[in-house]
């Protein structure tokens, strides 16, 4: 909540393409806007390719397949297909992404509705385990890490900002709507699938099936609600997908504009889209996808959005009185749970993604130097 409200008075009071890319260098220094943009870029190309290849394995599981390269073939396949929707301009992608969250939340509300017998007959009995012994420990810390990939849809309400109508209206309220309605799906849907698996089987399910909910709701209600449901999560990938898609295209224009990426992902075509930069995030995504790896591409994306929505908070503060729509200790919590987050995650991924980091504003101090020169 921090983050997101960070997120919306900054979207608000400065509503370009390019969410805390824009905001770092309007608010900080030229460094820390780099930082952020490609921050973001790396974070949600790996989201992207998480969730491709999460549309794989339910897809797969669905007709009975467990090749892992199916799966990876598959989720490259639908990236190339939303690259080419996304490539069309953003209102074609709005009425498909429409579609997309309509199937998903029929899926889950009747997921969640079935389920609510199982609910109320185990009552407290699966969850007490959670308060018994240590509350907060190292496992759980890393979880919540991980989980906060999942809440950072609004996200893609700010890199949109200039092409919303009355953004210091519409962006505040978009962004809280998003995040009270996707908290209480994903606490609603927790709540019914550890109820009806307990918590060792719905982590069975997902390290033997890739598709937890799928096999929770084959359990509860045979066939049908297991195909529906394995329906609502496909929809829910590709609806991830397609808005990710949409959003690193326009912080890839929005640093192409600005010289901290190749000027050829800068050009807008006739319908608005900025086609060039859509491709060049497909092409991103697919060679992701190509690893293969769920485990490898989401902890990479959390650790590396943490630092992102780090910088986010840090704008926030430096908004001026008239412009800021919150309290001044919203950011600072922000920015606080964010640091305290990010290094709960593995070494063996946090290591390696500074170094990219590094890399990347190396790049950045490279290029300035040069254009200087020039």
């Amino acid at each position: 909540m921090f983050n997101g409200l960070s997120s919306a008075q900054l979207a608000a009071s400065h509503p370009v393409s390019g969410g805390t890319y824009a905001y770092g260098y309007r608010y900080l220094n030229p460094a820390f806007g780099f930082t952020a943009g490609w921050l973001f870029l790396l974070a949600k190309s790996a989201s992207a390719a998480t969730a491709a290849l999460g549309f794989g394995g339910y897809a797969m599981s669905m007709l009975g397949v467990s090749a892992v390269e199916a799966r990876v073939a598959l989720g490259a396949a639908l990236v190339v297909l939303l690259t080419l929707l996304v490539a069309g301009g953003i209102q074609r992608s709005s009425r498909i992404n429409g579609v997309i969250v309509s199937a998903t939340l029929f899926a889950l509300t009747l997921f969640i509705l079935w389920s609510l017998p199982a609910v109320f007959a185990e009552g407290r009995a699966p969850f007490v385990s959670l308060f018994t012994g240590q509350v907060i420990d190292a496992d759980l810390l890393h979880a919540t890490a991980l989980m906060f990939v999942a809440y950072t849809g609004y996200g893609r309400i700010a890199t949109l900002g200039e092409e919303v109508v009355n953004p210091d209206r519409t962006i505040p309220r978009a962004v809280i709507v998003t995040l009270l309605i996707t908290m209480a799906l994903y606490v609603s849907v927790t709540i019914a699938g550890i109820s009806v698996l307990g918590a060792d089987g719905l982590a069975a399910a997902t390290n033997e099936a890739a598709a937890p909910l799928e096999v929770a709701a084959r359990t509860l209600g045979g066939p049908l609600l297991g195909g529906v449901v394995a329906i609502g999560a496909l929809t829910a990938m590709a609806g991830v997908l397609l808005n990710l898609i949409l959003g690193l295209s326009r912080v890839l224009l929005a640093m192409a504009r600005n010289g901290d990426m190749p000027t050829w992902f800068a050009v807008v075509d006739k319908n608005g889209s900025p086609t060039r930069a859509v491709y060049g995030i497909g092409v991103l995504v697919a060679a992701l996808v190509l690893l293969g790896s769920v485990k490898l591409t989401w902890s990479f994306s959390a650790f590396t959005v943490l630092g992102y929505y780090a910088i986010t908070n840090l704008a926030a503060l430096r908004l001026s009185p008239k412009a800021r729509h919150y309290p001044r200790i919203i950011a600072i919590l922000g920015f606080l749970s964010c640091l305290s987050l990010a290094f709960w995650i593995e070494r063996e991924i946090w290591l390696p993604a500074l170094g990219v980091v590094g890399g990347g504003l190396a790049w950045h101090l490279t290029a300035r130097l040069l254009r200087s020169r020039g």
